[in-house]
């Protein structure tokens, strides 16, 4: 029986531990993001390769809306408000401060949500976007997800300012991602 109890107390270490990072990497990616954007003007953050891609204003969009949907709604249980297609069709430029401003409140309402779970949260189902998942599941494509977008975002910025999108300083011999004590990079509008 021992050995058991033991198994089960590793998985729910384990589950939580999964949790912990993915905070941590949703914190990290947004700091990218941050500072991939801040080096560009609003109409590259605006402008679409061609008409079958999106921007990255439309990405950072559809970032907000698919961590609020399926950690502040479908994990959380708040309400469900989004319109996903309009993250894809909005072509009207928003601030990119804006844009920055929704994504960290998004983040900051996904890590409230994500550290209140326990354990035991992480094996119940939920139904989101038609997919019936387990919140741990939940959890594992917001995370898988936002790293694919932050990536295309972090390449199209690299893209239009070649040499000027960087993310490291070395500290000691070793990379430390650049920002503040708070763990921000401020957005300096050109």
């Amino acid at each position: 029986m021992t050995a058991g109890r033991d198994t089960a107390a590793a998985d729910r270490d384990a589950g939580l531990a999964v949790v912990a990072l993915s905070r941590r990497y949703l914190r990290e990616y947004l700091t990218k993001i941050r500072l991939a954007v801040s080096v560009l003007d609003e109409a590259v953050v605006w402008a679409r390769p061609n008409e079958s891609s999106n921007s990255i204003g439309n990405l950072m969009l559809h970032l907000a809306g698919n961590a609020r949907q399926w950690i502040v709604s479908g994990v959380g249980n708040s309400p469900d408000m989004r319109d996903r297609q309009s993250e894809f069709d909005q072509r009207a430029s928003i601030p990119v401060t804006v844009l920055i401003d929704r994504l960290e409140q998004t983040i900051s309402d996904v890590d409230r949500v994500l550290a209140s779970l326990t354990a035991s949260d992480l094996h119940t189902r939920r139904r989101i976007q038609a997919n019936d998942v387990t919140v741990l599941e939940a959890v594992y494509h917001v995370v898988e997800h936002f790293s694919m977008h932050t990536g295309q975002i972090i390449l199209l910025a690299k893209a239009d300012q070649p040499g000027r999108v960087r993310f490291y300083d070395m500290v000691d011999g070793h990379p430390q991602l650049i920002a503040d004590v708070h763990g921000r990079t401020p957005i300096h509008p050109r």
